[in-house]
């Protein structure tokens, strides 16, 4: 199982940090979605899921799971959230702040 956590996500992001404030909106938007990568990959493994089974539950293939847990992804829609919650018992809930 690949480590999924927090660090993976400083370590993918902390080249920024030391980057002339003017990236802050960067940073930011790459925050977000390595946030939610790392938070589906972190509810599909507490589920027990392998990616494989997430991707039939949700009707798509393992490798699109990969990349929709790979932080480095910016192209999961709205609608492919709120299937991958449905499949792991949750709701998407989307908050700005």
């Amino acid at each position: 199982m690949r480590e999924i956590g927090r660090e993976k996500l400083f370590n993918y992001l902390t080249p920024s940090l030391i980057l002339p404030t003017v990236f802050r909106k960067v940073f930011e938007e790459e925050e977000v979605y390595a946030n939610i990568a790392i938070t589906i990959a972190r509810l599909r493994e507490r589920s027990g899921i392998s990616q494989n089974e997430l991707a039939r539950m949700v009707g798509t293939t393992q490798q699109t799971i990969s990349r929709i847990e790979d932080p480095r992804n910016h192209s999961i829609t709205v609608n492919t959230l709120v299937k991958i919650a449905g499949a792991l018992g949750k709701k998407l809930q989307i908050k700005i702040a």
